[in-house]
């Protein structure tokens, strides 16, 4: 089997757990590193969201740590619905198999549209906001040979390059990164 086609195994989340997660990384003072922490500490996001007080007066801190509640991450889960998107956990096949593996990865992921574009191999395609009419064909061209190479092409979604590499690849498969989420393009 070619490694591009090869298609990852990993877990899947409960609704309940997606829950959990969802509040753990949305909780006061707990980014990406400290939940993978927390997790292989306690076993369980669960678990973890039930020791964030005591961990946070031992700490030292003075006041009572905001902890994301379950109606909080319901209402999120529901925003992400009603724009098509799904979250999608960091152990989940579908999550981005490169992605995974670096430092600070995202535990949870906002997934919109034709999720198997995450399990190839991808490209990172990103330039200039303000690009020349000739940068941008140039964009479109290396585009549009990776995804036909079986790549697929990743980039932010700015206007200038990023746009070209988007368009040039919507065929063969593209990914847009939104930090801002997905109500904030």
């Amino acid at each position: 089997m070619d490694a591009r086609s090869a298609r990852p195994k990993g877990i899947a989340l409960t609704e309940r757990q997606r829950i959990a997660w969802l509040r753990l990384i949305r909780s006061d003072n707990v980014g990406p590193a400290t939940f993978r922490d927390l997790i292989n500490h306690f076993g369980s996001a669960e678990t973890a969201l039930a020791a964030l007080p005591e961990l946070s007066a031992r700490g030292g801190a003075t006041r009572s740590i905001r902890i994301a509640t379950e109606s909080e991450a319901h209402r999120e889960l529901e925003a992400a619905e009603r724009f098509g998107a799904r979250f999608v956990g960091i152990g989940e096949p579908e999550y981005p198999q490169t992605l995974r593996h670096i430092d600070g990865a995202p535990p949870l992921l906002a997934a919109k549209g034709n999720l198997s574009a995450a399990i190839r191999p991808g490209v990172g395609i990103v330039g200039s906001r303000n690009a020349s009419i000739s940068g941008a064909k140039f964009a479109a061209m290396i585009a549009r040979h990776c995804g036909q190479s079986g790549y697929t092409v990743l980039s932010g979604l700015a206007r200038g390059i990023d746009t070209a590499a988007h368009r040039a690849s919507l065929e063969t498969g593209t990914i847009a990164a939104m930090a801002g989420g997905l109500d904030k393009p």
